[in-house]
């Protein structure tokens, strides 16, 4: 096993045992299978100043569905988001192919949403997706009174406004709010339970209680109601206790991590500085020649950094995505620049 991983993904993924060691040093004798399940949606309610919150076994299926109750309301089948969309670029376009919903990208892929093209948008939409922070585009966010005014869109156009909050928790601290003033701007909320708070997997849709009950429908028609899902929840549980506190803590490592790579002037990041725990790194080097050297380093050096690349526009160069959790504070600022240069060094080789 590696012993030192950057990625708090992986850590956590590579280490059940230790998972489950905390999660029974955290959970009390009593109660029944349902309530850790009960107790989340609660908790996550609380957390985000929705009436109701309702558990869903993944995140493609929560956003699938709130976006469909969204056009059976409004009779729209069509919903906007940047053209990055998760949806669209890695669930195979189920939206379309189970719920028959239509996709309208807005802007351009390489920049954050913004205000101006949203309004150009002519098509009737039943709601409008944003994703905080925009993972493909380096984690990047709309200021705060850009995001009010851009939300305020969808307001004027009739649209459900929906937050793909997958990264919520760890978008937080940049607007300094507390998550329900966050959240209260939109008319429905998505969460994850494993990213940010290193949890197992699983998801909560977070809305008023119309739209978690017909939710609540979709989630039962495609198979998502699990009776025993409670080791999800409580590892979420354990999660929220542990983790949540600790976003500003990881942002503030990542900033000083990122300053520390672009300093060492072997590669770029995006944005510069984070704006989030995670950020995006720019090697000068093909996808497929980095990955065989961090796969090495991983192997002589017991240190994964990263998994996988992707690939650039140009062929020369790729690009890695870092996230900064509870593993990555045992990582020096100048040892991640260092380790990457090392990575590039090997891919040049």
């Amino acid at each position: 096993m590696t012993k030192r991983a950057l990625n708090p993904h992986a850590a956590v993924h590579r280490d059940p045992h230790a998972l489950l060691t905390r999660l029974l040093a955290h959970t009390g004798p009593g109660g029944g299978p349902d309530e850790p399940v009960a107790a989340l949606e609660r908790r996550v309610a609380d957390l985000l100043g929705t009436p109701a919150a309702l558990f869903f076994p993944s995140g493609t299926m929560a956003q699938q569905v709130v976006l469909r109750v969204h056009a059976e309301r409004t009779g729209r089948p069509a919903f906007a988001a940047h053209p990055t969309c998760h949806l669209d670029l890695f669930e195979q376009r189920g939206y379309a192919a189970v719920h028959g919903l239509r996709f309208h990208p807005v802007g351009d892929a390489h920049r954050p949403l913004t205000t101006a093209a949203l309004r150009a948008v002519a098509e009737p939409l039943g709601a409008i997706l944003w994703e905080l922070p925009q993972r493909e585009i380096g984690g990047t966010l709309p200021g705060w009174d850009e995001l009010v005014e851009q939300v305020g869109v969808a307001r004027e156009r009739g649209a459900a406004a929906h937050l793909d909050g997958a990264r919520l928790w760890e978008a937080q601290p940049f607007y300094d709010r507390p998550h329900a003033e966050i959240a209260g701007l939109f008319d429905s909320v998505y969460v994850s339970l494993y990213k940010g708070l290193r949890g197992i997997r699983g998801a909560v849709l977070a809305a008023d209680e119309p739209t978690v009950a017909a939710a609540g429908v979709w989630r039962t028609r495609l198979g998502g109601a699990l009776p025993d899902a409670w080791p999800l929840a409580l590892a979420a549980l354990h999660g929220l206790d542990t983790q949540l506190p600790r976003m500003a803590e990881y942002r503030d490592h990542a900033v000083a991590v990122a300053a520390a790579i672009a300093a060492g002037g072997v590669a770029t990041v995006v944005p510069d500085p984070p704006v989030t725990p995670m950020f995006h790194v720019h090697l000068p080097v093909p996808a497929e020649a980095a990955d065989a050297a961090a796969a090495a380093l991983a192997e002589e050096e017991d240190v994964l950094l990263f998994r996988r690349s992707a690939p650039a526009a140009d062929p020369g160069r790729c690009v890695v995505e870092l996230t900064i959790g509870e593993p990555g504070l045992g990582f020096a600022p100048d040892e991640v620049a260092g380790l990457l240069a090392a990575v590039v060094a090997r891919a040049r080789a």
